[in-house]
């Protein structure tokens, strides 16, 4: 028995096992979102299930070898194929949950099964304490490298369906050279070989159709035809076409629909441009797409914009992709632009500058990533890089239908120090919108809008700072770094709605 190749098993096996587990966690967030939830449950669900595929482990008490074997067949094949499955579950049944959850149990009880009985194959070769100790820190290292090759290699160059196959696959690879290792533990190796074989071979048929399958079921999801599709280290970005015009979802959230965002992009960057001093430096936090730059241009004062997304999958589409770079009017090949691809936060750290205009268009707080972006902590390092008579305008969610989350982004900009002015406008792909004007000091106005505008004007831009009852203000907590309780309050409120 090669103890080396027993040992590479354990890694492949961890590394595998541990893959599972984020394609559910990472599938199951995009598709039902409230991303805390999902990957909670999953990773509870899936230790869960693993403690009790060891404790069943302890009742298999012959052919030790041929179980292992089994399992890992197993877990080849509810592994590899968990992510289709699931996808198809979610087009074309009522039933996801049931088949997530079941999916999470029922993986989980099998890889819980996979190192004790691994553990007993090899007690009469390695002495106990070091079998203990080379195996556990072999399963951790396998787990060290499906957590680092899952978001920065595996999800963007593969997807989640290809990646859970791709994995299959190498579990049933650990069945079959397992029938050689174990060859005199075995009673019919064969038998055992033919079934290995065999489902290596349908899981390489299914990862070499994995982008058509991947295809068929986000033509599923969306409504209108998928003209693009793509995922990057940081989420799943899909562009369709329709009644609604060009659209772009992200993580299955639309972000903007052609035909109506202009009153969001309008209402976003015109009522900051006409309060400031100057408009001659001007930053923008998120908007990769390029569409409140192409606002912001309309003013001949400009004379550089400062563009900071962390994707660059997304600028670089808002750059080369045609439909897109013509709707944002090639803002981002304008020499006044720079585009800067990294963390918003860690760029207001590290720099100094200040800024006429700041217009910060990041997606809503719905984890706690993004929710750091709304803390006392984020708008105090904002409001040392907004100029003495600058202004600066942050996107806040809807003030309808996330009532609490839209003044609990106020009240936190209030507590960081700025003055404030809430308002909204009603964009059809979105419902009522708000946002919130801020700045050291009330600002005048010091300029007219540009020409040209579709939604605003001087009557329409007055009345976008009138609440109705349904809409006004709440009492409600401050957003900080150690609370972040705006990704409470959105969660619970957009959940009625989903």
């Amino acid at each position: 028995m090669n103890k080396t190749l027993l040992y590479i098993t354990v890694i492949v096996i961890a590394t595998c096992g541990l893959i599972y587990e984020l394609v559910v966690g990472a599938l199951a967030s995009y598709l039902l979102g409230d991303s805390i939830t999902q990957f909670s449950t999953v990773i509870g669900g899936y230790l869960f299930a693993m403690g009790i595929g060891s404790y069943l482990s302890r009742y298999i008490e012959r052919g030790v070898a041929q179980r292992f074997v089994e399992v890992e067949l197993a877990v080849a094949l509810l592994g590899g194929i968990c992510a289709p499955v699931l996808f198809l579950t979610f087009t074309l049944t009522d039933l996801f949950q049931v088949a997530l959850y079941g999916s999470v149990i029922a993986i989980g009880a099998l890889v819980g099964m996979e190192i004790p009985l691994l553990l007993r194959i090899l007690k009469d070769q390695v002495k106990f304490k070091d079998l203990i100790s080379q195996v556990l820190s072999l399963d951790y290292v396998g787990a060290l490298a499906a957590s680092v090759a899952f978001p920065l290699l595996l999800v963007p160059k593969l997807g989640l369906v290809r990646t859970s196959l791709l994995f299959g696959v190498l579990n049933a690879a650990v069945a079959l050279w397992s029938t050689w290792l174990l060859a005199p533990l075995l009673g019919n190796p064969l038998r055992l070989r033919i079934k290995a074989v065999g489902l290596t071979v349908l899981l390489l048929v299914g990862f070499v159709m994995g982008d058509r399958l991947t295809t068929f079921y986000e033509d599923q999801l969306y409504a209108d035809d998928v003209v693009h599709a793509s995922s990057s280290p940081y989420q799943r970005i899909i562009l369709t076409r329709g009644k609604r015009g060009f659209s772009l979802f992200l993580n299955g959230n639309l972000q903007f629909a052609s035909l109506d965002e202009y009153r969001y992009h309008e209402s976003l960057v015109h009522p900051a441009m006409v309060r400031a001093g100057k408009v001659e430096n001007v930053l923008i936090l998120g908007g990769g797409d390029g569409l409140a730059a192409r606002e912001v241009l309309r003013y001949p004062e400009v004379r550089s914009v400062t563009l900071v997304d962390l994707d660059p999958m997304i600028t670089g589409l808002a750059t080369n992709y045609g439909e897109l770079a013509k709707l944002n009017r090639h803002a981002m090949t304008d020499p006044r632009m720079r585009v800067v691809n990294g963390d918003a936060m860690q760029f207001l750290t590290e720099g100094g500058a200040q800024y006429d205009v700041v217009v910060v268009d990041f997606p809503d707080p719905n984890n706690f990533a993004l929710g750091k972006l709304y803390t006392t902590g984020f708008y105090k390092l904002l409001k040392k890089r907004i100029a003495p008579d600058g202004v600066a305008v942050v996107q806040s969610t809807s003030p309808l239908f996330a009532r609490r989350s839209f003044w609990c982004v106020e009240t936190t900009l209030k507590a960081a120090g700025f003055w404030t002015e809430p308002y909204h406008a009603l964009v059809p792909s979105f419902g009522e919108w708000g946002y919130v004007l801020i700045a050291h000091e009330p600002p005048a106005r010091h300029r007219p809008l540009p020409e040209g505008l579709l939604f605003l004007d001087d009557a329409t831009m007055a009345s976008l700072t009138q609440f109705p009852p349904d809409m006004g203000p709440l009492p409600v907590e401050v957003n900080r770094l150690n609370n972040q309780v705006l990704v409470h309050y959105y969660e619970a409120e957009w959940q009625r709605w989903n």
